[in-house]
């Protein structure tokens, strides 16, 4: 269903307020990580489909053994397979990893993203999710993480919470959540939600047992206010 201009005003109202509540109470942070941006890239796609934890594990084993980028490009693939093993689905994501490097390296002449730095947003993205294995979170990741542009991740919690809450429609997808959001946000709240909701997902608005009594969005929760 096609919203009107004044229902999107009225959410992008509603989403601001939002924003301030949670800069209010989780402060600005944008996130702790400190990957260079290929290693981001990598890693989010070790992470895709498996808990962070197995993805680090998978990570780290990939550098131990293989100390740069264009060593992994060039290892066995049974041998990538076996560092990786960790994340799941390790036969598919060492074909994303191998091929991702591969067009980076035919693309830009080296393993760097660093070409990414001076693009706008849009044709950062488009360039990112041309990669094998690359969608709209995956890109949307490194482009916040690593170069500070005003774009949301949405995951799992950002999802939930962002429907719940009302600022996003129910039947949209995580693709249509983010190019949603960040239509409708202010830019000085964008850098830090994605931390904020996700932080909120977990500790708060939890997946089967939110902690309603314990919000302080509550007041704007549409889910909250139709029980």
């Amino acid at each position: 269903m096609e919203l009107s201009s004044k229902t999107i005003s009225e959410i992008a109202k509603k989403a601001s307020m939002i924003c301030d509540l949670l800069i209010a109470n989780y402060g600005e942070t944008v996130s702790s990580r400190k990957r260079p941006p290929l290693d981001e890239l990598i890693y989010t796609i070790l992470s895709q489909n498996t808990t962070d934890e197995n993805a680090e594990i998978a990570y780290q084993n990939l550098l131990v053994e293989y100390p740069t980028w264009e060593q992994v490009l060039n290892a066995p693939d049974k041998k990538l397979q076996e560092l990786i093993f960790p994340s799941g689905f390790y036969k598919v994501k060492t074909r994303r990893i191998k091929r991702t490097l591969k067009e980076i390296k035919r693309r830009v002449g080296a393993l760097d993203l660093s070409i990414l730095q001076d693009m706008e947003v849009e044709e950062a993205k488009e360039w990112l999710t041309s990669l094998h294995g690359v969608g709209q979170k995956t890109a949307a990741i490194v482009l916040l993480f690593c170069f500070r542009k005003p774009v949301v991740p949405v995951d799992t919690h950002v999802h939930r919470v962002t429907k719940r809450l009302g600022i996003v429609p129910q039947d949209y997808s995580h693709d249509s959540a983010q190019i949603f959001l960040e239509k409708i946000l202010p830019r000085y709240c964008v850098y830090s939600l994605n931390h904020n909701l996700v932080k909120h997902g977990r500790e708060i608005c939890k997946a089967r047992e939110p902690q309603c009594d314990q919000c302080f969005l509550s007041h704007l929760c549409d889910y909250y206010l139709s029980q």
